[in-house]
């Protein structure tokens, strides 16, 4: 690619995962925003922090990884978003706190004007479960109708409905699930048995369906095809972990989007990063040399 590298944007909640090792950056679309960063996007967190300690400490790390970091707003009332995270196998399991400042996410020209620059925007679910964050994030989905728009559906506790459900699709050109989560959302969205990934492309018309199978991988569903991902394997850090590990793979399904990738090669990619945050303690480890795509294009 030649010019300025591609803007990409990570909605909705940024906050610290407090893992039995200690404290680490996290929030699906922040931990995707920081692996889109190192793979040489230009990467930005669009979220709510509190005025406290631990917004700056986030602040401090990612402006450390050389982040722009003027898309996070400082709330001073609520505090800054903890997640409870304990592991069973190195599997996650997840106790989201209360009314954090990621909640309260608040549409502004600045916002607006990021909607309407940006070449890809990642968005979930749990962004979502209040206002006004919950309007905040569809204001800024709509308003980037023209541009990659990933709905990286993250299904946490009971913090999603049908009606949340319908509206991320329709409003997305991609859609990312794994299989546990595709078995709770095809009934909620009045989906057959059978096919449901091809009833969800062609009911949303989307452009792409992501299917994360754990170690199997990623498959990548479009209306007439499927892309299936080389195996990827990495040495095992002690204490590692999977958290994060969706999250690396929707980093590099949108790298590959911006730059009009094949299937294959984004499928590839996603694998490669899956596995090895997968391999590694925390959401956002520095990414190897070895794994950054040639020239980062």
């Amino acid at each position: 690619m030649t010019g300025s590298p591609p803007l990409i944007v990570g909605l909705g909640e940024a906050l610290y995962d407090l893992l039995p090792a200690g404290p680490a950056l996290g929030g699906a679309p922040l931990n995707a925003a920081v692996q889109s960063h190192q793979l040489g996007n230009n990467a930005v967190v669009a979220s709510r922090i509190g005025d406290d300690a631990l917004g700056q400490t986030l602040l401090d790390d990612l402006a450390g990884r050389g982040m722009d970091t003027s898309f996070i707003q400082r709330d001073p009332d609520a505090p800054t978003g903890t997640v409870e995270i304990t592991l069973r196998d190195g599997e996650p399991e997840y106790e989201i706190i209360g009314d954090t400042a990621w909640n309260r996410l608040a549409w502004d020209e600045s916002l607006a004007d990021l909607a309407k620059r940006c070449d890809a925007v990642c968005f979930g679910t749990l962004g979502q479960r209040l206002e006004p964050a919950r309007s905040t994030i569809q204001k800024f989905v709509a308003a980037a109708s023209q541009t990659v728009r990933l709905f990286d559906l993250n299904l946490r506790q009971d913090y999603f409905s049908a009606e949340l459900l319908e509206a991320g699709c329709r409003a997305a050109s991609i859609v990312k699930m794994n299989e546990a989560e595709l078995a709770t959302v095809a009934p909620l969205l009045g989906l057959g048995q059978l096919e449901e990934i091809r009833q969800l492309i062609e009911h949303f018309d989307l452009d792409l369906f992501v299917l994360t199978r754990g170690k199997l991988g990623t498959e990548l569903h479009t209306a007439d095809s499927v892309t299936i991902g080389q195996p990827a394997k990495f040495a095992t850090e002690p204490d590692a972990d999977s958290v994060g590990a969706g999250d690396a793979c929707c980093a590099a399904i949108l790298h590959g989007a911006v730059r009009r990738w094949s299937l294959q090669q984004t499928a590839d990619l996603a694998n490669r990063l899956g596995a090895f945050v997968a391999s590694r303690q925390g959401a956002t480890p520095e990414l190897p040399a070895e794994l950054l795509p040639s020239g980062k294009n």
